[in-house]
């Protein structure tokens, strides 16, 4: 069935979608068994770009691309930069059901918080201003305890690079999507990881032959850096001149150390 169902042109599409959902997967392909490619939260906002049955190719606001259920969006409002956001809170909804809301997923109207942290779309410069020192801070403290999770962007499971377009994102600095992509901004500083680099430069690691970009860290200052790593389990912070086995290769896999600020 789902081979044989057209594809609708650009041009015929609806306006834009929002996520309704508290987390939702974009996958690499039209089917639900298809691999994670990364994730949207409450209240973000997609361009679809074609659709497939059920399916819709959705282009994000960092430009990413993917296939998402239509069952996870409703249309767009147009307002969904004024609504209010979750720092990891509970809501309960019009029908009375309560649910979660991970970090950075917005509270649509009707929603009433319940428990936990939220704030207004007009505090959050003020809470997380676009400054080195203060990106550093919520990358040390705001996802601690998430486990790795391949294409996660929450404190409910994330990987490398999610983790840091979103700390970056609360601070309302855009990075692109993969780690690859994010090298390729800012400016080069020493490729020595274990040098004490200012507070949120990015470090970038190869596991490869050729060197592309496959992981990504924060720097934290004095010489430590935050990152979410398999190998880690989740959420960890390094102390990038220890002796240990896992930080001395991770040090030599160091190709580059970039400034975004």
């Amino acid at each position: 069935m789902m081979a044989t169902t057209p594809l609708v042109p650009i041009s015929k599409l609806a306006s834009p979608h929002t996520v309704r959902a508290a987390v939702a997967p974009v996958l690499g392909e039209a089917r639900i068994v298809s691999p994670l490619t990364s994730q949207l939260v409450a209240g973000d906002v997609v361009l679809e770009l074609e659709r497939h049955g059920d399916w819709l190719r959705v282009r994000c606001a960092d430009a990413y691309e993917g296939w998402l259920h239509r069952g996870y969006v409703e249309p767009s409002r147009g307002d969904e930069s004024s609504w209010a956001m979750s720092l990891d809170c509970r809501v309960r909804a019009r029908d009375g059901a309560a649910h979660a809301l991970p970090l950075s997923a917005r509270i649509a109207p009707g929603h009433e918080v319940i428990d936990g942290d939220w704030i207004r779309a007009d505090e959050r410069a003020a809470r997380f201003p676009a400054d080195a020192t203060s990106i550093a801070q919520s990358a040390a403290s705001l996802y601690r305890g998430a486990s790795y999770l391949w294409g996660g962007v929450t404190p409910w499971g994330c990987d490398c690079s999610g983790f840091v377009q979103r700390v970056f994102l609360l601070h309302g600095v855009d990075l692109p999507r993969d780690a690859w992509q994010q090298a390729a901004l800012g400016s080069t500083m020493s490729v020595d990881a274990a040098a004490s680099h200012a507070p949120a430069d990015l470090l970038f690691f190869s596991d490869r032959v050729d060197q592309r970009i496959t992981h990504v860290g924060v720097a934290l200052g004095d010489g430590r850096m935050a990152h979410s790593a398999l190998l880690r389990g989740g959420m960890a912070i390094e102390q990038m001149d220890a002796a240990d086995e896992y930080t001395t290769r991770l040090r030599a896999q160091c190709v580059a150390v970039r400034r975004m600020l």
